[in-house]
């Protein structure tokens, strides 16, 4: 495969507020062998519990991300990065006052299929 410089992410459409910009994945058509993304969460942002059949990594860029995993709720802060493995029930929030604003890297590419967020 020749190599890809992205200019243009895709721009995955929400209803939450979120930014978030696919610049490698199946949203961005660049494959599905991983993806790669830049967000930026709201205060007082939050999503549903998930099961994931991908591992995620996150790299935390500035502010707060609020993690809830296997029973331990853990606060990401810049600089900081975090792997969940596939298969872990997990939940991503930012309660504070300040945007979280992170890159997600999925192994197998994220899918709204392989998610698996439970109902709200």
């Amino acid at each position: 495969m020749p190599y890809i410089k992205q200019t243009t992410p895709f721009v995955v459409p929400t209803t939450d507020g979120k930014l978030i910009e696919e610049h490698f994945g199946l949203a961005s058509a660049h494959g599905g062998a991983f993806s790669v993304a830049h967000m930026v969460a709201p205060p007082r942002w939050s999503e549903p519990f998930q099961t994931p059949a991908f591992d995620e990594v996150t790299i935390m860029i500035r502010g707060k991300k609020q993690i809830e995993v296997d029973g331990d709720t853990l606060t990401l802060e810049a600089g900081q990065t975090f792997l969940v493995p596939g298969g872990t029930r997990v939940r991503y929030a930012n309660p504070f006052d300040e945007p979280a604003e992170y890159w997600s890297l999925c192994v197998p590419a994220f899918s709204p299929d392989t998610v698996r967020r439970e109902a709200s």
